[in-house]
């Protein structure tokens, strides 16, 4: 088990999460950075995992009572989920991530900690103290929530609004499997990684080793915004037809479906496609059941 830690100047976010990783002795249980390869005519994106780097950006919306909000976004990726048939592992393939959105107001207090592999599934939306009560859905459990198996804190304590998160990713499968309050966790002593930061932008000029660049997302249909080599061939098999993707369970970009064109949607029905892109935070958050 290792804690990763952000390190350097370079961050734009203040209190950037930690992330708890059981199963260290696993390369594929690290953290890693997306690299770019050329192969003669052919391009070849995968994450290495021997240094940890978190990519993180930030993006401003507009609720609907008119009120202005910045989400922190931070971004990590691994080699990949391995194949396994007991345990099955559904979501199998390569370059698997994992978004951590944290969402301020106009007084730089955290309201929400949403979390989401970045293919858009196993979402969690977890309202911190510092939220309205009035902005809580009506049937909003009081002490735990479940998200696809995961049992995940209804609602985080908190005191500083400055308190960094912890985020614990579960071993082989990275799910998040647990979100605390960092400073108020109870932690062993536990042996600390540090990551670099970069901008979600170095995704896209992946530096090739003939002094080109390229970028970790495909960018002509019908794979545009999909994460190269990411295609998991379990969901695809068997999700594609109830979902009409068949590239259903591939990891995305995140940010403008606009600019993007593929939304990062969080609900397998076809027709929440619109409603569920968490690219458009506002009414993503309406969706889910929030009044912001």
């Amino acid at each position: 088990m290792r804690l990763v830690t952000a390190f350097g100047a370079e961050t734009e976010s203040e209190s950037p999460p930690l992330f708890l990783l059981p199963g260290w002795q696993h390369p594929y249980n690290r953290i890693g950075r997306v690299q770019a390869r050329r192969h003669g005519r052919h391009e070849h994106v995968f994450v290495e995992p021997g240094r940890a780097v978190i990519y993180q950006g930030l993006f401003s919306f507009t609720g609907r009572k008119g009120n202005s909000y910045t989400n922190q976004i931070f971004r990590v990726h691994f080699s990949g989920t391995p194949f396994s048939l007991i345990p099955f592992h559904l979501g199998a393939g390569d370059n698997i991530g994992v978004l951590v959105i944290i969402t301020r107001d106009s007084r730089n207090r955290p309201l929400f900690v949403t979390t989401a592999n970045t293919c858009g599934c196993y979402v969690a939306v977890i309202p911190t103290s510092y939220l309205p009560a009035e902005a809580f859905p009506p049937d909003w459990p009081i002490d735990k929530q479940h998200v696809f198996g995961e049992v995940l804190p209804a609602e985080l304590d908190m005191t500083n609004p400055e308190d960094a998160f912890l985020i614990t990713i579960r071993p082989a499968v990275h799910r998040v499997m647990d979100v605390r309050v960092a400073e108020t966790a109870i932690m062993p002593e536990i042996e600390r990684v540090e990551a670099g930061i970069q901008p979600l932008s170095a995704l896209k000029t992946l530096p090739l080793s003939d002094g080109l660049v390229t970028s970790m997302y495909y960018d002509k249909w019908p794979l545009k915004g999909h994460v190269k080599g990411a295609i998991k061939p379990w969901e695809s098999l068997l999700l594609s037809l109830v979902s009409l993707d068949f590239y259903v369970g591939m990891d995305k970009e995140y940010g403008s479906t606009e600019e993007i064109g593929n939304p990062f949607y969080t609900s397998l029905k076809p027709w929440n496609r619109k409603r569920s892109d968490m690219n458009n935070f506002a009414d993503f958050l309406l969706f889910m059941g929030w009044q912001l």
